[in-house]
């Protein structure tokens, strides 16, 4: 009787309900799980999530299954983890239209939507992030002689990736909102 009990028992382990494998053995059930807890740990791009599957050895089929899936539930969606990622990154980190669309490329985000996620920051959006950047870099070093001050705020500006010319503007216009006398000149293009 104990041993019966004990055999029905690991069956019933065995044995989801409906009397399918267990969620352990079916590979598009292991990568729904592993899409979830992605998910759920940080928004992912649908080519992210697929790169990762496939990484883990699932089959093709099994990926475009799961990921057509949650694209339909409206769980992977590029367009609004794009604009997301846009609005997070330059309001936080103040990076420029260039960084952000180079950081969207290399999540896999296509071309069309990477252009229209930054094209929701305008120039003068851009403008005053460089702003920000400049003036905090350039507080940062006021004791420092004025030629290291402006090497640095560009180099900030640079890494941001905005442009050459904005950022020896933005950094002018810092320089004299503090009453220095300015001798900078923007390289020619």
């Amino acid at each position: 009787m104990r041993e019966r009990r004990r055999s029905a028992e690991a069956v019933g382990d065995d044995v989801s309900p409906g009397g399918a494998q267990p969620p352990g053995e079916d590979p598009e059930a292991k990568a729904r799980a592993l899409c979830l807890r992605m998910l759920a740990h940080t928004p992912r791009t649908r080519s992210q999530l697929e790169r990762a599957l496939l990484r883990r050895g699932f089959e093709e089929e099994v990926v475009w299954a799961v990921l057509g899936a949650f694209t339909g539930a409206g769980l992977i969606d590029d367009e609004a983890f794009s604009r997301a990622w846009v609005d997070s990154r330059h309001h936080a980190r103040g990076l420029s239209r260039r960084a952000l669309a180079r950081e969207l490329r290399t999540r896999g985000v296509e071309e069309d939507t990477v252009r229209e996620a930054v094209s929701h920051l305008s120039d003068e959006d851009e403008a005053d992030a460089a702003r920000a950047l400049a003036r905090k870099s350039l507080a940062g070093s006021r004791a420092k002689a004025q030629e290291t001050r402006i090497r640095r705020a560009l180099g900030v500006l640079a890494r941001k990736g905005y442009p050459a010319g904005l950022s020896y503007r933005v950094v002018r216009e810092g320089l004299e909102a503090e009453g220095a006398e300015v001798d900078l000149d923007a390289p020619d293009p």
